[in-house]
């Protein structure tokens, strides 16, 4: 494993989110989004928590990008991908691909050329009813891969051609094969088998500039961070059990923010302690995300 500074964990915000999950942090306006997926809101901060707004959506939000102007977010609802204009917070619909009421669009990012990868999940996460769709304003939707239990982690490699994904629910992480020009993912395989000893399952995910991925193991409180070749690099224990996403962001990059939850989606998942559900920031960890690119679209 590679020997790095001890981090420094501080909670940021204790909003006490009941889902918090996707936090993003926009390079152009230097300000920390994330959502709260179970109550259907959208919050917004500066690096240091200040500033704090929060958009209602009005149902599940399983993640967010920014529009290419800023002035909007593309949001993966239950009911199908929206824009929620920020001066407004009016929702209007683009597309509802999915077509079975037990199931919700989840985790999301854009890939290095601004389309939007977004998997959905079986609401029970139970059964493999999920799919994982590109969304682009030239293409419109499409599907990547289905059979899918709760898609989560989509992530890209720095330079964009490989692209990262779990279900949570298998104990693997999946890399693709990803074609940059035509959005095409391939020769799916495995790239890292989750260690679930500690009961913990695979949630949100990033990629550092040094190409290592970093990732959420919600419900045994676990960040791993994986080399390249999928061995574990190095492992951080969090102040609570349900960490469920992380990303780099703040001026220089080098700030790991970390969302939680604080009441378990369902009855089986285990409850934690005083800090659920708050944000985190992760300081002092030796290296620096990659920035995240916006949609490239406009309502």
């Amino acid at each position: 494993m590679t020997t790095l500074p001890a981090p420094h964990i501080d909670v940021l915000l204790d909003i006490k989110t009941t889902l918090g999950e996707g936090p993003l942090w926009d390079t152009e306006s230097d300000r920390l989004h994330w959502v709260d997926s179970a109550d259907g809101r959208i919050f917004r901060s500066t690096a240091d928590g200040r500033e704090l707004r929060s958009w209602e959506v009005g149902e599940p939000v399983g993640s967010i990008a920014l529009s290419d102007d800023g002035t909007a977010f593309l949001a993966a609802l239950k009911s199908g991908l929206y824009w929620v204009d920020q001066a407004t917070g009016d929702k209007t619909l683009i597309t509802n691909p999915e077509d079975d009421d037990r199931t919700r669009l989840n985790d999301g990012k854009t890939d290095r050329q601004g389309r939007f990868i977004v998997g959905s999940m079986d609401t029970l996460e139970d059964e493999p009813l999920g799919r994982l769709y590109a969304y682009s304003p030239d293409s419109g939707i499409r599907i990547l891969d289905e059979g899918i239990i709760c898609s989560n982690g989509p992530c890209f490699s720095p330079d964009g051609k490989t692209l990262y994904f779990s279900d949570t629910w298998t104990g693997d992480i999946w890399r693709y094969d990803y074609d940059p020009e035509t959005g095409d993912a391939t020769n799916r395989s495995v790239f890292a088998n989750v260690d679930t000893s500690r009961g913990g399952a695979a949630d949100g995910a990033t990629v550092d500039s040094e190409g290592y991925l970093w990732q959420a193991l919600v419900y045994s409180g676990v960040i791993v961070r994986y080399a390249p070749d999928g061995t574990v690099d190095r492992t951080i224990d969090m102040p609570v059990l349900k960490c469920t996403s992380l990303n780099f962001g703040g001026p220089d990059l080098d700030v790991l923010y970390v969302t939680s939850m604080a009441k378990p989606p369902l009855p089986r998942f285990p409850g934690d302690g005083q800090q659920r559900g708050a944000l985190f920031s992760i300081s002092g960890l030796g290296v620096t995300g990659v920035p995240e690119r916006r949609f490239a679209g406009n309502v």
